[in-house]
């Protein structure tokens, strides 16, 4: 007898996960400084158990999910949108979770606002109790983002006039209007990739790394993400430029989206122009964008030199894990050349993302979004930072236009994987800490084994 499935069943129990997980947060999550607990505190203990008793519960939600949207009878595009309403919905009120980004975005605004050079001073260079919340290592480091998101955080700062429970739930709504925008994309680009519109959905809108650190976390990859997916519809049907722009804007949150100009140009190119008809305009509007942008924010173009900022030491990208195990290496041998290796597999890594992205173009230059899914999977991976919701860059388009099942199972598997990676803190984890995130996860996946034993328990009466 297999396990039912319904979408009614899908909905409760992804709203469980979160609603667990926004208790949880209250305890456990990336808090203002004054309310910030001792990890070792019986409060903040459970906060962290029930807190990876939600995500598990999600993640078994999202999962059940996907065998609905794979079932004979998939429920439509609008039924989904209505699930991730209302999983996100306790989100929208918890704690910021799995990192304190949003609090260096609020005082990254605030040195907008006060006309302060935001890429050559951190937010110590603010001072007061909004630059207290940033985490020590970003306290005296420049923004790395464009004028787009620093003039909407800008104006956010104006608007809350630094109180900080409006200032993050003000961030929060404008990573949910990413969000927003990236559910709004995905159908379209699935039609137009021959996919089915409702699992680009399930993977690229309703996945657990979209709640946990686009709408939980705040951040602005949602902003990011939902201006490059309706650029790219717009460059689907009759508005190249409208396209080229709205990618522009994409880039000037942060800089990995200047790669869907490619996108851009090549649909172009498919739907009729010569190659010198659509690169022209694409780059003109890009460069009209950019100046333009840059003028109104007052920011500067400081944020190209940004590109180079620090990555945390607690990174664990490829290129940097490699990097400190050559370097430790060096150092036993007792070599010279022992500081230089972190550098040299960050620059080998950036290298072969290049050439990873040429040799994806040259391939599926026919199939523009899929092609552009894959590079920025590519720069994420082998970037010299990493973090989980870097995996969405790729994951986004991915779901879109992904040419197969098996593409999309292994996608979800990674997905898997990465939600459970983070404490809700933000910080790294201890061995009391881990082990109390695992008690969380192994208590939810008790609960959901003896919900299933109950639903295939004949029942009471009935033959055998």
């Amino acid at each position: 007898m297999a396990f039912p499935v319904d979408l009614r069943r899908c909905q409760v129990l992804g709203l469980a996960g979160t609603a667990c997980l926004a208790l949880g947060g209250e305890t456990a999550g990336a808090l203002p400084v004054a309310d910030i607990l001792h990890p070792a505190s019986a409060r903040a203990a459970l906060g962290l158990v029930g807190v990876y008793f939600g995500v598990v519960l999600l993640i078994a939600a999202w999962l059940l999910l996907g065998r609905l949207v794979r079932g004979p009878r998939p429920p439509a595009p609008r039924a989904l949108l209505l699930v991730l309403a209302v999983w996100a919905a306790p989100l929208l009120i918890a704690p910021p979770l799995f990192s304190r980004d949003v609090y260096s975005y609020l005082a990254q605004g605030a040195m907008v606002e006060a006309h302060m050079d935001v890429y050559a001073h951190g937010p110590s260079r603010l001072g007061g109790p909004l630059a207290d919340e940033v985490a020590p290592l970003w306290r005296h480091t420049g923004a790395p983002y464009g004028p787009v998101f620093l003039a909407v955080a800008a104006a956010l700062s104006g608007l809350t006039r630094g109180e900080l429970p409006a200032g993050l739930l003000g961030m929060r709504l404008v990573a949910l209007a990413g969000v927003t925008l990236m559910a709004a994309a995905l159908p379209r680009l699935a039609r137009h990739s021959g996919a089915d519109p409702s699992a680009a959905l399930w993977l690229g809108a309703l996945n657990p790394l979209v709640l946990l650190h686009l709408v939980a976390g705040a951040h602005n990859d949602a902003v990011m993400l939902g201006l490059l997916g309706i650029g790219l519809v717009a460059a689907l049907g009759r508005w190249p430029v409208l396209g080229a722009v709205l990618v522009t804007l994409a880039a000037l949150v942060k800089a990995p989206a200047a790669l869907g100009l490619a996108a851009v140009v090549v649909l172009q190119i498919r739907a009729g122009r010569s190659p010198v008809q659509a690169l022209v305009p694409t780059t003109l509007a890009a460069a009209a964008t950019t100046v333009a942008v840059t003028a109104v924010a007052g920011t500067g173009y400081g944020w190209i030199g940004a590109l180079n900022t620090p990555a945390s030491p607690q990174n664990w990208a490829l290129t940097t894990l490699l990097g400190r195990a050559t370097r430790a290496l060096l150092e036993h041998l007792g070599s010279g050349l022992a500081p230089l290796a972190v550098p040299a597999w960050h620059a080998l890594g950036i290298l072969t993302a290049v050439t990873a992205i040429v040799l994806i173009w040259l391939r599926l230059r026919p199939r523009p979004v899929y092609a552009l899914g894959l590079s920025l999977a590519a720069v994420a991976a082998l970037g010299p930072a990493i973090r989980p919701w870097y995996a969405l860059w790729g994951l986004f388009l991915i779901a879109a236009a992904a040419p197969s099942t098996s593409v999309r199972h292994r996608t979800a598997a990674v997905t898997g994987v990465l939600a459970l990676c983070v404490l809700p803190s933000g910080g790294p984890a201890d061995t009391g800490q881990l082990g109390l995130a695992v008690s969380g996860g192994a208590l939810a996946v008790v609960v959901l084994w003896q919900a299933r034993q109950a639903e295939l328990a004949p029942a009471p009466g009935s033959a055998a």
